[in-house]
């Protein structure tokens, strides 16, 4: 297995030079050079695993045995998923009318980056380890990707976290998550911006190759091409669990799944279409919240930013870049480099861009989408509760809106991916007039002392947070070098 740019630049590196990287040295995303195919077969036998069975499974079709022996792979994969607190580490709820809902929020903190960032730090990790070596890891976050790259990184002896959040654009939950991380690997920034406005400077760090190789800078983002490669877990699991039991007993074609997708960076979106180019039978649902540029995308072919990042009620996908929809348009361009980095250069220059036909005719035949506001999302976190005794988080509800308003299809299975706890949105929950007990964990944040460094919005912010980012970067260095403590050198 070989992995090549979005953009056209780089071809023929392997898994665990794609894992070191983040972005590819021409700006692009990796991706498969082949995407792998699964038989009925392999379906029906992949029916009785269990979820880290499953992970193992998929990560094995990507990487190389050269790289993790199988054994290893099977290790890693089993003691990250370890500290779940179900024992199946996801779940499926079924509620009444059908409606399914696949719990992906059983992790330390409460969201499903949890499953995917766990597995990419142990391999990222393993090689560490192996070549004696140390990593500087950064990553822009909207609100859980802060938070669960924290919990998977924080102790490890060769990484050094920098993490960046949208200060007051976050929850109180997601932020204590972050800032109340005391271990001298993690270093938090709160940034006087949107989530957007981080990936700029983030962006252009990873350009600076000097930087990147001095220091071995790479992202937890779902940029690494890990991250998305465990995800694909998400949908084999959720069609082996919904669809594969009535298709083993009846036989016949595999039965279509509609796979329904709250959306923010298009993470799981870009999942979802590599799990049907494997050859699943997906339909594919991406609902985003008022940030609804993925939804103007496949309604009319408009990839353009609105002027502002709207603050929502499910403020993780308050998200106009979603930076993943590259490599869903390099898929469905026909893995076309030169159109894709076209593209996206305009549309990293001006903020617009408006499809080709042929393009814009593939998204619209492999997605629909639709776009929810904060009464909405009130609604339907109301209505799941009255009919059910079930408290969706706002971003679950931006998907399970869809149920309500778009009955599904007679004779097709439909699931709703559930991204994190209602814990950790206690706003959301108040507005839509409903109550809930806290667990511990989240309690225990309010008594824990806390620790940040601020990114301030001034006139050339770009160029400053760049800077500070990159002067940190240099000081975790340099300290290091020196067999240091950061923080007793650094911030007494």
């Amino acid at each position: 297995m070989r992995y090549c740019s979005t953009r056209g630049g780089v071809q023929g590196w392997n898994f665990r030079d794609v894992l070191f990287s983040g972005y590819a040295p021409d700006g692009g995303m990796f991706m498969p050079e082949t995407i792998p195919t699964l038989s009925p077969e392999t379906l029906r036998s992949w029916k009785s695993l269990s979820y880290p069975q499953l992970v193992t499974e998929v990560c094995s079709m990507f990487i190389p045995t050269e790289l993790i022996p199988a054994a290893d792979l099977e290790g890693l994969v089993s003691a990250a998923l370890s500290g779940f607190s179900l024992p199946g580490v996801v779940s499926l709820a079924r509620l009444k009318g059908e409606l399914c809902v696949l719990e992906l929020f059983h992790g330390e903190t409460m969201a499903f980056k949890d499953l995917a960032m766990t597995c990419t730090v142990r391999f990222l990790d393993y090689f560490l380890h192996k070549e004696s070596r140390r990593a500087i890891v950064i990553v822009g976050t909207s609100g859980d990707t802060g938070g669960s790259a924290i919990q998977s990184a924080r102790g490890l002896s060769g990484v050094d976290l920098v993490v960046v959040y949208p200060w007051g654009r976050v929850t109180p939950v997601q932020e204590k998550q972050m800032i109340t991380c005391l271990d001298d690997n993690i270093h938090v920034f709160a940034a006087d911006g949107s989530s957007d406005d981080i990936d700029v400077p983030i962006r252009r760090l990873f350009s600076d190759q000097k930087l990147v190789k001095q220091h071995c800078l790479m992202s937890l983002n779902s940029v690494n091409w890990s991250r998305v490669m465990v995800q694909l877990a998400h949908f084999l699991y959720a069609y082996l669990h919904v669809s594969v039991p009535e298709w083993a007993e009846s036989g016949g074609a595999p039965p279509i799944l509609e796979m329904v997708v709250p959306t923010g960076g298009a993470g799981n979106i870009a999942a979802g279409c590599i799990v049907k180019q494997m050859g699943i039978p997906l339909r594919l649902v991406a609902m985003t919240n008022a940030n609804d540029i993925v939804h103007r995308t496949v309604q009319s072919g408009d990839f353009s930013m609105a002027t502002n990042v709207k603050q929502t009620l499910a403020p993780a996908i308050d998200i106009q870049d979603p930076y993943n929809m590259e490599r869903v348009f390099w898929l469905l361009s026909g893995k076309d480099g030169a159109l894709v980095k076209e593209m996206m250069e305009e549309f990293q220059t001006s903020h617009k861009y408006t499809l080709p036909k042929a393009l814009h005719q593939q998204l619209s035949q492999v997605l629909t989408a639709g776009a929810v506001g904060d009464q909405g999302i009130v609604e339907t976190m109301q209505r799941c509760w009255k009919e059910n005794h079930y408290l969706l988080c706002p971003h679950t509800a931006v998907a399970v809106w869809h149920h309500y308003h778009c009955p599904p299809t007679a004779g097709v299975n439909r699931c709703y991916i559930a991204t994190a706890s209602p814990a950790k949105f206690q706003a959301a929950v108040q507005k839509a007039g409903l109550n809930f007990d806290l667990p511990e964990a989240v309690l225990a944040l309010d008594k824990m002392a806390a620790r940040y460094l601020a990114l301030e919005r001034g006139e050339n912010w770009e160029k400053d947070w760049e800077s500070r980012l990159k002067q940190c970067i240099q000081d975790i260095a340099s300290v290091r070098q020196r067999g240091l403590t950061y923080y007793s050198t650094q911030y007494n």
